[in-house]
C-alpha cells in the first residue's frame, strides 16, 4: 500500500459518517491490544480554545523534557497533523503501516474515519512510549470516540453555541455533553464562565467525586505568563493550561521556568496567525467559525491591529450560525469578499455577501468564485484577513505557500453526523 492508497482508504471511511458512541472505538482498540492502557492522558473538551490549550500543554511538557503525543482535529492541510509526537507529524510510512494493521479489524463494523484515526493515534503513541498524551475531543465529549481513555486530568475550555444540531440547543445541554469526559475521581479544570453551563459542570464533577478548578473567574495574576499566540483570549487559555500543570504537579513536576518557556514558544497555526509574503503583504488567518470565535477575533483586531482596516475574505459552512457571525465581523472591514469553502457543506457566498452588505452598507462587498480569485484580486492590499472556517484557513495556508500542498487531504475533514442519543 502507498501513502496515497492509505489516504484513499481513509476517504472511504467517511461514508460511515460520524457516529456517537464508544462501542466501535473500544472494540477496535481492544483488537489493537488496548494501547490506551499504556499511556497517560490529559483530555481536553470545550467549544473554543481546545486546540490552543492543547498546544500550550504540549509545549510546556515538551519543554520540561517529556515525550509528548498530541492528538487534535480537524487538520488544516495534511491528515498527518492530527497525530504528532513532540510536534513532529506522524511520518507517511507510519500512516501506511497503521492503516494496513488496523484495516482488517475495522471493516466488519463500519468504523468511521474519526474512530479509526483515534485508534491509529493510540497505537502510534504507545509504540513510541509517549510520557504523556494531550488528547483533544472531536465533537462533544460524552460519546466522542476519544472518551475511551481514563486521563490524569480533564479540561473543559469553555461552553458556547456550536454544533447545536447534535449537542443541543441550550448551553446546559452542550455543557452536559462536554462534561461527559469527567471521570470518577479525576481532577477537572475549566475556564467556563457562563453560570448555567458552569453549574452543569460543577454538578457532574461533584457527582463523580472529581475536584474542580475554575480559572478566569478572578483577576489575572499580577505577573501573567507571556504567550506567543496573539489575542487576549489566549491569556485565559494559558491560565487554564497552567492550572492543569499545577493540578498534576505531584505526578508530573514542571518548574515555573519551563511553564514560561513553553508558553513563550507555543505554535498553533490558523488561529490569529500572521503571515507576510515576499512583497510585504500581511495576512491574518483565523479559523473563527462560530459566534463566540467571531467576537473574539473582532476584539483581537481592535486590540492588536487598531490602526489597520483589513480586506476581509470570508467563507463558512452552511450549518454554522453564519448570520450572527457575519453580523459580528461586518464592521471590521470596508472591503469584504465572500467565497465558497471547498466543502459540500459550504454556505452560499452570495447570501453571505447580502448579509454583510446589510450589516455594513458603507462597505464594498463582492462575491468571487474561490479563495484563489480573491487573493489574486487583492494582492496589492497591505492587510488581508481570511476567516470563517478552518477549511478556508487550510486552503489559504496551501495557496500562500506556508504549508506544502497535499493531494486533497483537507477533504478528510468532511463528515455527516446523526443526533447524539
Amino acid at each position: 500500500m502507498t501513502y496515497a492508497e492509505a489516504i484513499q482508504f481513509l476517504y472511504g471511511l467517511r461514508l460511515f459518517g460520524a457516529k456517537f458512541g464508544l462501542e466501535n472505538t473500544s472494540r477496535l482498540a481492544a483488537l489493537a491490544g488496548n494501547p490506551q492502557a499504556k499511556l497517560r492522558f490529559i483530555h481536553v473538551a470545550g467549544t473554543n480554545g481546545k486546540g490552543s490549550t492543547c498546544a500550550m500543554l504540549e509545549s510546556i511538557y515538551r519543554a520540561a523534557g517529556l515525550r509528548v503525543g498530541l492528538f487534535t482535529s480537524p487538520h488544516l492541510v495534511s491528515f498527518r497533523e492530527r497525530i504528532q509526537i513532540n510536534r513532529r507529524l506522524i511520518p507517511e510510512n507510519d500512516i501506511v503501516r497503521l492503516v494496513e494493521e488496523l484495516r482488517p479489524a475495522s471493516e466488519a463494523h463500519e468504523t468511521t474515519l474519526f474512530e479509526f484515526a483515534t485508534v491509529m493515534a493510540l497505537k502510534y503513541f504507545a509504540e513510541h512510549q509517549c510520557d504523556l498524551v494531550i488528547w483533544e475531543t472531536g465533537l462533544g465529549g460524552r460519546l466522542d470516540a476519544t472518551n475511551i481513555v481514563n486521563p490524569l486530568a480533564s479540561v473543559i475550555t469553555n461552553i458556547g453555541f456550536d454544533h447545536t444540531q447534535w449537542l443541543g440547543e441550550t448551553l446546559e445541554k452542550i455543557a452536559g455533553e462536554k462534561a461527559g469526559i469527567i471521570k470518577p475521581g479525576v481532577p477537572v479544570a475549566t475556564a467556563t464562565d457562563d453560570p448555567a453551563a458552569l453549574a452543569v459542570i460543577q454538578k457532574i464533577a461533584h457527582g463523580q467525586g472529581s475536584p474542580l478548578t475554575q480559572v478566569g473567574l478572578q483577576p489575572a495574576t499580577d505577573n501573567p505568563q507571556p504567550v506567543s499566540l496573539l489575542g487576549e483570549h489566549q491569556k485565559i487559555n494559558a491560565e487554564l493550561a497552567s492550572a492543569t500543570i499545577g493540578i498534576l504537579q505531584n505526578r508530573i513536576p514542571v518548574t515555573k521556568e519551563k511553564i514560561r518557556e513553553g508558553l513563550a514558544s507555543v505554535n498553533w497555526p490558523g488561529r490569529l496567525q500572521l503571515i507576510q509574503n515576499k512583497d510585504g503583504q500581511q495576512f491574518l488567518l483565523d479559523g473563527a467559525h462560530n459566534v463566540a470565535g467571531a467576537r473574539t477575533l473582532r476584539s483581537a483586531l481592535e486590540t492588536h491591529f487598531a490602526n489597520l482596516k483589513p480586506v476581509l475574505i470570508f467563507g463558512t459552512l452552511a450549518d454554522k450560525n453564519w448570520p450572527a457571525i457575519c453580523q459580528a465581523l461586518a464592521p471590521v472591514a470596508v472591503e469584504i469578499i465572500t467565497v465558497p469553502v471547498t466543502s459540500d457543506r459550504t454556505a452560499d457566498a452570495a447570501v453571505l455577501a447580502n448579509v454583510f452588505q446589510a450589516e455594513n452598507p458603507a462597505a464594498e462587498v463582492l462575491t468571487l468564485e474561490d479563495l484563489g480569485a480573491a487573493l489574486n484580486a487583492y494582492k496589492s492590499k497591505p492587510f488581508v484577513l481570511i476567516t470563517g472556517s478552518l477549511y478556508l484557513v487550510g486552503e489559504a495556508l496551501e495557496r500562500l505557500g506556508v504549508s506544502p500542498a497535499t493531494a486533497g487531504e483537507r477533504g478528510l475533514n468532511e463528515w455527516v453526523a446523526t443526533k447524539i442519543p
